[in-house]
């Protein structure tokens, strides 16, 4: 009895044989595989051979100058005579207001270890410390503001460096003497022709006067603290228009 009942169990030990017969179908269809590899250097060299013939057939474009051309002459930088005094009435600010604007609101500077900077930032690094700067900016306009001024105005530079310590995005719509294109649009809008004119369109909310505009932008997209240096009236401006009166 005890040997018939081991024949059944014959046959299921057989199926382990099959993994062995496997083996010389992988193998042969690695050797096919080769035998094709080996056929593609051969086709890829027809190519290449192929390539030259291509390019040499192709033409060179070649570029002159138009009849009676004459090159410029080189000069040297210079400011045009007329925009001497809008250059320097542009640049007093950065003496007397100890250039505001040049730091974002809140900048600050620390010296840590490297392990405090996460990898892939970008940092200064100072004798094995890096430093980490912080900044303490408010909400972002979803839409820039638009500000309508002109450079030799020292009430619209005022605005021009609260909107760099605030950081924020602005659509600046130069607005020189006798300009045709952005000074009429300002009066149309707001009813004269005075700079600078702030529109915000993102509360709709448009008004002149330098003072006015940056308490409205620090209120709205600051902390609510208007710089020293800009927090003073007129005299903020009032050195500039002195020094520019006299000269």
């Amino acid at each position: 009895m005890m040997g018939v009942l081991n024949i059944p169990k014959l046959p299921l030990c057989s199926p382990v044989s099959l993994p062995k017969q496997s083996r010389p179908f992988v193998s042969i269809k690695a050797s096919s595989e080769s035998s094709n590899s080996q056929a593609n250097p051969a086709s890829t060299r027809a190519k290449e051979e192929q390539k030259p013939s291509f390019a040499s057939s192709s033409t060179v474009t070649t570029f002159a100058p138009p009849p009676n051309f004459k090159p410029p002459e080189p000069k040297r930088f210079a400011v045009r005579p007329d925009k001497t005094w809008d250059i320097v009435g542009a640049a007093l600010a950065l003496f007397f207001r100890w250039g505001t604007g040049v730091f974002v609101s809140g900048y600050s500077a620390s010296l840590v270890s490297e392990n405090e900077i996460p990898p892939g930032q970008y940092c200064l690094e100072l004798g094995g410390s890096k430093v980490k700067e912080t900044s303490k900016i408010g909400p972002r306009p979803e839409k820039p503001i638009e500000i309508y001024e002109f450079e030799s105005c020292p009430f619209c530079r005022k605005v021009r460096e609260i909107v760099a310590v605030l950081d924020i995005d602005v659509l600046f719509y130069p607005c020189p003497k006798n300009g045709p294109n952005f000074r009429p649009k300002v009066a149309q809008m707001g009813g004269k022709q005075l700079f600078p004119y702030m529109v915000d369109p993102n509360t709709g909310v448009s008004m002149y006067e330098s003072d006015e505009i940056i308490k409205y932008l620090v209120g709205k997209y600051g902390d609510g603290s208007v710089p020293l240096m800009l927090s003073l009236g007129l005299l903020t401006v009032g050195f500039i228009i002195i020094v520019l009166f006299f000269l």
